[in-house]
């Protein structure tokens, strides 16, 4: 390897991809055209980066088993940034058990990185915190060892965990120090602000406040009857009853929540559910039918009792009864939560992130985008959705996590 590929190679190492860019703009061999790829990367143009990087990988010689796979990785890490989830994710394992293999072991480090990022944007925390534990931490170095608390944080406030992720977060702004490198500097000044802004809003007794995630904790472990609206649950401490994939189950016991400790008619809660119809009989024997499925629903937490004009819900312990409300407004905002990143979504990316089908996820981009709140660019297959970040507002409650062993 020359002098020139040393040093740009370097230079990328240290986050200066324009020194990089000066050393080998002009060269079209393997390494150089590796090297320019991962440079435009950094420079935010991860259309060419991929250009170039494919390019690369197709210039090596079928022994150069270590760059391709480098090459592999690279387009790996810029596929994610770009929110191409689809990207396969085989070739991304089979990249590193090569690396691995070899004895490239920085680089294989960062592979799994990336597949602990993938299963942060999909909401798979046991799969990412199983590869986490795979890692020894003695053997990273300060660059590494920064994305790993950012990893360690990320789960932590998923999981609503602030106090850990607080300490995680400040490890990684020590390591980052070290690395000296300052994408990585940003990127953890980033997950500070996102944690101290306001992740959502407490609705009780007709008023209603911001809450940081610190606040949302204190809320979990408070005992109050909690209706979850960032993540469509219905939770008292360990107690979770997950309504997700039930949106009328959930809209009824909201409403019920919004008018406790009176009762609510049956005319709103009609109107509230089945999406403003009149009250005819139809609907009341279909609301008689939702609500006796919302009882055994809730039956851990809390009752339903039938009162004269309406319903009432009788929670089993009445201390309080609260609703985590999202910062952001609206039946979307959980589309909203991933724009905020200020990243390019496509519709199938997001589709698979939220766990829903793509034909829902267009429609709520078209809504939104009929609002102003979201904007594409590219036609057909090539099509992204993007929005500024929202600022003031973290929506990491509105990620999604898997109910079940989370």
């Amino acid at each position: 390897m020359d002098s020139l590929i040393t040093a740009a190679g370097r230079a990328l190492a240290a986050g200066d991809p324009l020194g990089a860019l000066k050393r080998v703009a002009l060269r079209d061999d393997a390494p150089a055209l590796a090297l320019r790829g991962i440079a435009m990367a950094q420079l935010g143009d991860l259309v060419r980066a991929r250009v170039l990087l494919r390019r690369a990988a197709g210039a090596f010689g079928p022994k150069e088993i270590v760059p391709k796979a480098r090459c592999v990785v690279a387009e790996a890490e810029i596929a994610f940034a770009s929110r191409d989830l689809n990207w396969p994710v085989k070739a991304l394992r089979a990249a590193r058990i090569a690396l691995e293999q070899r004895g490239d072991h920085a680089n294989a480090a960062h592979a799994r990185y990336l597949e602990i990022r993938r299963c942060l944007l999909i909401g798979r925390l046991q799969e990412a915190e199983r590869i986490l534990s795979s890692f020894d931490l003695a053997t990273l170095t300060p660059a590494l060892r920064t994305i790993h608390e950012l990893a360690v944080a990320g789960i932590a406030m998923r999981r609503i965990q602030a106090k850990a992720a607080q300490a995680a977060l400040a490890g990684a702004e020590e390591a980052a120090r070290w690395a000296r490198i300052p994408a990585l500097a940003a990127e953890v000044e980033q997950a500070f602000m996102a944690l101290e802004a306001p992740a959502a809003r407490r609705i009780a007794g007709g008023e209603t406040r911001p809450l940081l995630l610190e606040d949302v904790e204190t809320l979990f472990a408070s005992g109050a009857l909690i209706i979850d609206a960032c993540r469509h649950a219905v939770r008292q401490g360990a107690n979770v009853v997950a309504l997700a994939k039930r949106p009328v189950l959930f809209t009824l016991v909201r409403a019920l929540a919004e008018a406790w400790p009176a009762d609510i008619s049956r005319e709103a809660l009609v109107a509230r559910a089945f999406r403003g119809k009149s009250a005819d009989e139809s609907h009341r024997v279909r609301l008689r039918v939702e609500i006796a499925r919302l009882r055994i629903a809730l039956r851990p937490l809390a009752g339903i009792e039938a009162t004269r004009r309406g319903f009432l819900l009788v929670p089993r312990d009445p201390r309080e009864v609260v609703i985590l409300a999202p910062p952001l407004d609206g039946e979307n905002a959980d589309v909203l939560a991933f724009l905020a990143d200020g990243e390019s979504w496509s519709s199938s990316a997001l589709a698979l992130a939220l766990g829903s089908s793509q034909r829902t996820v267009q429609r709520a981009l078209d809504a939104l985008a009929a609002a102003g709140k979201v904007q594409w660019i590219g036609k057909g297959r090539a099509r992204r959705w993007m929005t500024p970040p929202l600022p003031g507002f973290a929506t990491m409650l509105l990620l999604p996590v898997s109910m079940t062993g989370d």
